[in-house]
């Protein structure tokens, strides 16, 4: 038998050469005890007495004597898959039978060792100099075998999350493709109407939810109660009513109409008020009772796909703008109103829309929504913490957490925008403002009514809270970042492809490449 030098794992100088000549090597070795295999015979001890509670090392030194006694009593317990607590209890005579001399495991590695050296070894837990660390998974690694380990997993979430945006993006860029392919099938005359066809084909029954949820009153009234959002569009108006005046104005997703009597208000002699969820039965009410039945006709339905009854109008006003500004998709379908209705020189409401992006530094946040899953009433969840920063949040940002300047992303020109403008990729830069950690990039939007008397509003975290509030991009890990430091990145945003109306995000900065999907 080999000569185990137990000790030799705690000397940084010993040479490969003297592990050699005593047996004792880096390979698997099957614990007695269960189906784990451990490298190492020391770290297979330190196995056996953490995981199963049971000291070998003393119970060798109590019941066996000679070489012989040893091989019996692991074979036997090869033979019989003995657990340490029945080991416990039964007397030599259970293993000291010739039939156990047999190996029940062909070269099997505790039966390499001397006996005498597992008489004298000292008990693993106390050997000088190695640190262990225990898994979840009833893996025993040293430390430096562990942090290796935690450096080669950091490395391969970041290339795996690199590989995923390269097959979204290539994903895209096909659908794109079929999209350009059907239209040179089906010809380059395609009316609109054909077009919001191929765009919704990924799935038909998009529209179906997304309408059933302005249908509720909730929605309704946190809309209206919203001052910035409401009180913006009845300025626009009203403070430039000579400019709407006797003009007709087409109303798309008028939900209970406050747009629409707004706009009857600013002297419009007529409006096409349009929507498809059942909340225009309501609004059919709400003109009634408000005597404006003569100015403002309803209409239910996709806009696409009914008349509205002229041929051309003045004026579009929408409040199209959903969360981080282009989720839910409205956008195509004001895009598609200015294309076949609105008249040479009319006006779009709004008619310019910006995205900006900020840092926050909000430790305490982070701690909450993404460590939380590391210990829920005793329990690790922390497979949950994938989902919570793959969905971005919606919620107020409190501006003492910001870090960084703000970098404007993307500006909309609604006289000029087609339905791919959902689809961009822009770099940013970032200038920290606060040493500490970055944690998250916070989304907003701003909107313009470029009027003689113009207005603007704005959902910063800087601005009064709207019902938008802001989107919150949680990172995975928080970033340490400087004062006086420049963070350049790229925010990649596409039309979820499974969903019409939803985006996918992704978000490149420092060496960090997170994706998050609003759907």
């Amino acid at each position: 038998m080999a000569k185990l030098e137990c000790n030799d794992i705690s000397s940084d100088n010993d040479s490969g050469d003297d592990w050699e000549e005593n047996g004792e090597d880096h390979h698997d070795i099957p614990c007695l005890f269960c189906t784990e295999t451990i490298n190492g015979f020391s770290s297979s001890l330190h196995h056996i007495e953490t995981f199963h509670k049971f000291n070998f090392c003393n119970f060798i030194k109590k019941h066996i004597h000679d070489t012989y006694s040893y091989i019996k009593l692991i074979n036997f317990i090869r033979c019989k898959e003995i657990l340490p607590e029945q080991l416990n209890i039964l007397g030599i005579e259970a293993w000291d039978k010739d039939e156990y001399l047999r190996p029940m495991v062909e070269d099997d590695p505790w039966l390499m060792y001397d006996i005498e050296d597992l008489i004298n070894i000292k008990d693993v837990s106390e050997e000088k100099g190695v640190q262990y660390i225990q898994s979840d998974d009833n893996v025993i690694l040293s430390k430096t075998q562990y942090e290796d380990m935690k450096r080669t997993i950091r490395l391969l979430k970041s290339q795996l999350m690199e590989s995923e945006t390269m097959c979204f993006l290539v994903k895209q860029q096909m659908e794109e493709m079929k999209e350009k392919v059907q239209k040179l099938i089906l010809g380059d005359d395609l009316d609109g109407k054909e077009k919001n066809t191929l765009v919704n084909a990924h799935n038909p029954n998009a529209d179906e939810g997304y309408f059933n949820t302005y249908s509720h009153f909730a929605i309704h009234h946190e809309m209206l109660t919203d001052k910035v959002r409401t009180e913006s569009y009845r300025d626009a108006l009203l403070t430039n009513s000579n400019r709407f005046h006797n003009c007709i104005m087409l109303d798309v997703g008028c939900g209970t109409g406050i747009l629409s009597m707004f706009a009857a208000k600013s002297g419009c002699c007529k409006v096409i008020s349009v929507d498809q969820s059942d909340v225009i039965y309501h609004a059919m009410d709400i003109i009634r009772e408000n005597n404006l039945s003569d100015i403002i006709t309803l209409k239910k339905g996709r806009l696409e796909d009914i008349n509205i009854g002229e041929e051309k109008v003045d004026a579009i006003i929408s409040e199209w703008m959903g969360y981080f500004l282009l989720f839910e998709g409205m956008l195509d379908t004001v895009i598609y109103a200015r294309d076949h209705y609105l008249a040479p020189g009319g006006v779009i409401l709004p008619n310019r829309c910006t995205i900006s992006i900020i840092g926050s530094g909000d430790t305490k946040r982070y701690v909450d929504l993404v460590d939380y899953w590391s210990n829920v009433y005793g329990f690790k969840m922390s497979c949950m913490k994938g989902q919570v920063v793959h969905e971005p949040s919606i919620e107020i940002c409190n501006v003492d957490n910001l870090v960084t300047s703000t970098a404007e992303i993307q500006v909309f020109d609604l006289y000029k925008a087609t339905t791919d403008c959902v689809n961009f990729s822009s770099p940013f830069t970032l200038n920290v403002k606060k040493t500490g950690s970055l944690t998250a990039i916070v989304g907003y939007f701003d909107i313009f009514f470029d009027l003689e008397n113009p207005v603007y509003f704005s959902t910063s975290p800087h601005s009064t809270p709207t019902h938008w509030k802001q989107t919150v991009f949680s990172l995975s890990e928080p970033i340490s970042i400087t004062e006086g430091e420049v963070l350049t990145g790229t925010l990649i945003c596409r039309r979820h492809i499974k969903d019409i109306r939803g985006l996918i995000v992704t978000i490149h900065i420092k060496n960090l490449t997170q994706i998050y999907y609003l759907d």
